[in-house]
This record gives structure tokens, C-alpha cells and sequence, in this order.
């Protein structure tokens, strides 16, 4: 039994404007996107800016150093389209260097069986290749407005003023000290002698700011030098060079070659509207499998009941299944939320809903010396065990559970995501189906509570359901309840944007402490 208040009330209210609004998992990420929107800049513009400005706010969620996808709509275009920037195995890599201990199964996200050393999990020898910069850049090549330079530089600033360590920002270090302490650079950036940086008197105004000025010179570069700096240029030798002095086998050719690439997206018809999702190698087959079966088994009504929900229940339970089975995916449904997700509309109709990750919480736990980076732990997305659907090989395709969507009906048009792991797809399938199924608003379906049904014996529920509903899951599932809380998140933590008319609104996780949702002007 929890300790934590039942009487507390949270509230959140939707962004309403008939300018454009972004809505991300940091404030002052979406005041920077609202800003580029209200200088002149379009939906993509503005993903651009947030997206680098998250990867210093927030910088172990994601960064130039993690991979993504997102889905982008084009206002007076009939269909949308896919960015694919996943992160890639090294082509030296050597699945022998990754031998089993015999011993359990490994220490984070995933059952894995363990690896010695955990030598998939952390360090540079999990680092596999970045894809973010390069799926930005190409998605800002062929829709940007503004130019590049000026849609970096606001992470650069905020860089050069180094991470302000809150409560919330000490927490998260706090969690991970251990494991960063085994690093010296990323001791040095997030640590304080060995310990998590301490933080002023609950009643102090004075701020505390981490010295990220390397990243700062990094982020400069790459601004004045464009997108490919990253993979071409001085940025990716340096990178290259210190993950292998760290023992890891990215190279400069591996940055060298990597591409991202626009995707044909896979679009379904529900309800007389349309969903639009990344079409492999994510969780966007898997929502699509939620919607087929929601077509034949929900029956939309004024609010979602015990039908809906055992509905969602059995739904996701079957697409996980297939998921599991098929592809390979099999991280634990109790894994942290260790991603980024925003979603922007601007006052035109163009939308962007955009994941970017460094896969685990604080990714390796090591970082670039050179570039001030923190890496990406990619190589744990592959079951280290031979024979099997995802099995590690050099040059070879993460599978991600990133799930940016794009939704459509009555009259409505969202962009919809999450961060959360495996949490992602249950959430954002609830969410898309009270807008499209039981017509709420971003405000009333993020205050809606919700279920997490994503591949272990039970199904997660919100307490607050009611005892109607709850006793529908548990006739038919294994239930466990719980509340909505700061920290940890028990589901995901979802961001989205939606245009009714020529209106807009935006909305954030209510139990997110950093997250908004921000109108320019």
C-alpha cells in the first residue's frame, strides 16, 4: 500500500490558441518551439529547435547521440509522412564480444539473458549509431522555413548556461549514481565527487547549473556547419574516437555512413477517420494491430466504460502477443520511462509528432569527452542470444517501441506520442481512441485515467477507474492497481496537439512536473 495522498487533486489545463502550440515533456523545450512559431517558423521548424533543446534539458532522455522516428503532416497535403532515424549495430561489431554469464538475465530494460559485464547494457561497448541528427536535418532539408543556425542555437544557449539541477533534474541523477560514477565523464558532468549534485535549501531562491560548455562547442558546430557535421565532419571523428578509446566499436565510417530515411507511412481507416503510423521497426505495426481489433470489439459511446477498457485490455494483450512472437521485442513492461516525446501544430495545420530516445535512462552512462555528449545504449535493443528474431549482428536495424501517430476524425485532426518503453503503445492507443471513439477533448482524455496492458501477467490499472471497471479487467486478466505519480510514472508520459477548425490545443501528462503545453505569442 501506497503512502501517497488520496485526497490530492491534479489538474492540468489544455493550450488553447489559434496560433500554433507545442506540447513537450519540458516547459522551456516548448516556450523555445512556441518562440520559432511566432518568428515565422512552421511546425517542422520548431520540432527542430525542441528537439535540440531536449537533448540539454533533458539530456538523459535523449540527444544528438539516440535515435527516433516521427510522423509529419503537411496542412493542404492528403497524406503525411514518416522520418525513420533509428539507431544502427556498428558494422565491426562482433557478437562474440558479447558472451552470456549463464547467470540470470540482465540488469535493465530487458529479460536478455545477462550478458558478461553487462557489456550490451553499459559502457561504450553499447553505444550503437546515432540517428537524431540526421533525421532532423533531412526532415528540415525538405520542410524547414528557417534556416538551421538559428534553430540550434537556442539549445546552444541553454548549453552554455548549463543543466539547472532542481528537485526533479537531482532525482534523476540521483538515481543513476552508481552506475555514472563508473564513467569519469560522465562522473565529471553529472556528479558531485563521486555523489549526486546537491541542490539549494527548500526555502533557497539561488539556482544550481551543470557546466555543459563542451556540449555547448558540440551544438555550435553542428549549427554552423549543418546536420552532417555529425556523421562527416570533425564532430563524428571526435565521437568515433572516444567511444573506441572507451572500448566500443563505433566508427567513423559507421557515422559515415548512416542515412535516414523518409518512409511511406502505414495508414488505417477507423471509424470513418484515419490513423497514420510508422510503418517498421517500431510500435507503429503493433497500434495498427490495436485498431484493427478495437474496430470489431469497442462500441463507442458518451465515456469509456468496462466495455472499452477490457476492450483495450484483451487488444493490446493479443498485439503484444503477436509482437513478442514475431519480432523480438521484449522489453519489461516495468522498464522506467527513458525517452522524449513532443508533438507541435502550427497556426496552418502542419503537425510533427516526434520520439527521440537514447534508449535506457541515461543511455550507456558514458560520455564523449570531446563532444560533451551523453551516449545512446542501442545495442541492448538486440537479443544477445543466437537464433532469434532480434538477435545482436554487426550493421543491423534497432526495433524501437516509439510510437509518434497522426490521427484524423470528426472534423479533427492530433499528433499524438509518448515516452514510457513498451507503455508507449498502450497509451497512445487510449488516448487516440477517446478522441476518435468517444469524442473528449486533450484536456478531459489526459485526465482521463488510463490502463498499461504491454506484455507481462498483468494488466496496470489507474485505481481511479472505478470499481465497475476494475472488475471488468479482473474477470477477464491478472490486475494490478495503482496511482498516477511524479516519479516513477506507472504509464506512460504522453504529449499531443490537436486542430478542430482553425483552432489548436495542446496538452501534456498531468503528473509530469516539467511537461506543457505552450501557445506562441
Amino acid at each position: 500500500m501506497s503512502s501517497f495522498s488520496r485526497s490530492q487533486i491534479v489538474r492540468k489545463p489544455e493550450a488553447r490558441s489559434q496560433g500554433g502550440i507545442v506540447a513537450a515533456q519540458h516547459a522551456e523545450a516548448a516556450e523555445i518551439g512556441a518562440k520559432v512559431l511566432e518568428e515565422g517558423g512552421d511546425a517542422l521548424d520548431a520540432a527542430v529547435a525542441v528537439s535540440f533543446a531536449m537533448g540539454v534539458l533533458e539530456p538523459w532522455m535523449s540527444g544528438p547521440a539516440g535515435g527516433g522516428a516521427m510522423m509529419i503532416w503537411r496542412a493542404g497535403e492528403a497524406e503525411p509522412h514518416a522520418v525513420h532515424y533509428g539507431m544502427r549495430s556498428p558494422a565491426g561489431l562482433d557478437p562474440a564480444d558479447y558472451p552470456l554469464s549463464g547467470e540470470g538475465r540482465a540488469s535493465d530494460l530487458f529479460p536478455w539473458k545477462a550478458v558478461v559485464d553487462d557489456r550490451n547494457i553499459q559502457g561504450a561497448t553499447a553505444v550503437a549509431v546515432p540517428g537524431l541528427v540526421d533525421g532532423i536535418g533531412i526532415a528540415h532539408a525538405r520542410f524547414g522555413r528557417m534556416p538551421w543556425r538559428e534553430l540550434v542555437e537556442p539549445a546552444v544557449a541553454l548549453a552554455r548556461r548549463g543543466l539547472h539541477v532542481d528537485w526533479y533534474a537531482a532525482l534523476m541523477i540521483a538515481s543513476a549514481t552508481r552506475i555514472l560514477a563508473k564513467d569519469p565523464d560522465a562522473a565529471a558532468l553529472f556528479l558531485e565527487d563521486g555523489q549526486w549534485p546537491t541542490i539549494a535549501g527548500w526555502t533557497a531562491l539561488a539556482e544550481k547549473h551543470l557546466d555543459m560548455s563542451r556540449m555547448a562547442d558540440t551544438l555550435s558546430v553542428i549549427a554552423e556547419r549543418g546536420h552532417r557535421e555529425f556523421y562527416d565532419g570533425e564532430v563524428g571523428e571526435a565521437l568515433a574516437r572516444d567511444v573506441q578509446a572507451k572500448g566500443g566499436s563505433l566508427s567513423f565510417g559507421d557515422l559515415n555512413a548512416y542515412r535516414a530515411a523518409f518512409q511511406t507511412p502505414r495508414s488505417l481507416a477507423y471509424r470513418g477517420g484515419r490513423l497514420h503510423v510508422t510503418p517498421e521497426l517500431t510500435a507503429g505495426p503493433t497500434i495498427a494491430d490495436v485498431f484493427s481489433r478495437l474496430a470489431a470489439s469497442l462500441t463507442p459511446g458518451a465515456a469509456p466504460g468496462p466495455e472499452a477498457f477490457a476492450a483495450y485490455a484483451d487488444a493490446c494483450k493479443a498485439a503484444y502477443e503477436t509482437r513478442l512472437s514475431e519480432m523480438g521485442d521484449n522489453e519489461s513492461p516495468h522498464a522506467p520511462a527513458c525517452t522524449t516525446h513532443f508533438s507541435v501544430v502550427d497556426r496552418d495545420g502542419n503537425m510533427v509528432a516526434l520520439t527521440q530516445t537514447l534508449l535506457s535512462s541515461f543511455g550507456a552512462r558514458v560520455v564523449s569527452p570531446s563532444t560533451g555528449l551523453l551516449l545512446n545504449n542501442g545495442i541492448m535493443w538486440f537479443d544477445p542470444e543466437p537464433g532469434k528474431p532480434n538477435s545482436l549482428a554487426p550493421n543491423r536495424r534497432c526495433l524501437m517501441n516509439v510510437c509518434p501517430v497522426i490521427g484524423e476524425g470528426g472534423g479533427r485532426r492530433f499528433a499524438v506520442g509518448a515516452s514510457g518503453g513498451r507503455k508507449i503503445m498502450p497509451a497512445v492507443a487510449q488516448l487516440s481512441s477517446f478522441l476518435l471513439d468517444f469524442g473528449m477533448s486533450l484536456e478531459e482524455a489526459f485526465h482521463h485515467p488510463r490502463i498499461d496492458m504491454s506484455g507481462g501477467p498483468a494488466v496496470i490499472a489507474d485505481e481511479t477507474l472505478g470499481d465497475e471497471t476494475l472488475a471488468a479487467l479482473r474477470a477477464r486478466h491478472e490486475v494490478a492497481t495503482t496511482r498516477r505519480t511524479v516519479f516513477p510514472f506507472a504509464f506512460a508520459c504522453p504529449a499531443a496537439v490537436m486542430r478542430d477548425g482553425d483552432g489548436n490545443t495542446g496538452a501534456t501528462e498531468i503528473m509530469s512536473p516539467w511537461g506543457d503545453a505552450v501557445a506562441e505569442g
